[in-house]
Order: structure tokens, then C-alpha cells, then sequence
């Protein structure tokens, strides 16, 4: 069960994510459509789950990749935004969510 301070948080890092990711990391993802689908973060605010979703689905395994080894530059550019608001910035794990891959899957086979 998580805290109000801790989905507020959560909330915060995935809405200052998916705008690094948008705006100043986008050779990051290269040209692939990422959305943060989810956050879940910690009681003690040591570490961030963060859920994404690629799109094409294809080249989901190659941003995951990319976002693993970016992952240094990512945590510090999300402690430049909350700064302020948490005392220690979230080891940040990233963890692919494939649920809209899923749903392209079974309506694919509902039209065959």
C-alpha cells in the first residue's frame, strides 16, 4: 500500500521523465515512440520502478538497452527537476510494459 507522498512523487517522476525522454534525451530512445506507463516507488524513495511501453514493438528490446545504459545521465537530469522536493534522487530501474503489445496481439487474432 503506498503513501499519499509516495504517489505523489511517483507521479512526479513519471511526468518529469516522459518530458526528459521527449525533450532533452531523445537520442536516447532514437526515434521510438516511449511512454512512461507507470511509477512505483519505494517507502524509503530509494529506488524507482519505472513501466514504459515502446512503440514499435519490434524495437523495444533496443531501448531498453539504450535507457539501461543511459541510465546515469537520466537520474540526473530528473535530480535537476526534483531537487527541491526529495532529499535523495531514486535509483531509477527501468521495466518494459508490454500490455499495449498484448492488446494489439488479441485484437489481431479476434479479426482472424
Amino acid at each position: 500500500m503506498e503513501t499519499t507522498r509516495q504517489q505523489k512523487i511517483a507521479k512526479q517522476i513519471q511526468k518529469d521523465i516522459a518530458e526528459i525522454l521527449q525533450k532533452e534525451a531523445a537520442d536516447v530512445v532514437r526515434g521510438s515512440l516511449v511512454t512512461v506507463t507507470a511509477v512505483r516507488v519505494s517507502p524509503d524513495f530509494g529506488y524507482a520502478k519505472i513501466y514504459v511501453s515502446v512503440f514499435p514493438f519490434d524495437r523495444s528490446a533496443e531501448v531498453m538497452q539504450s535507457l539501461e545504459r543511459q541510465m546515469r545521465l537520466l537520474r540526473g537530469l530528473l535530480g535537476n527537476r526534483i531537487r527541491n522536493q526529495i532529499k535523495n534522487v531514486p535509483e531509477l530501474q527501468f521495466f518494459l510494459d508490454d500490455s499495449l503489445e498484448y492488446i494489439d496481439h488479441i485484437e489481431q487474432a479476434l479479426k482472424n
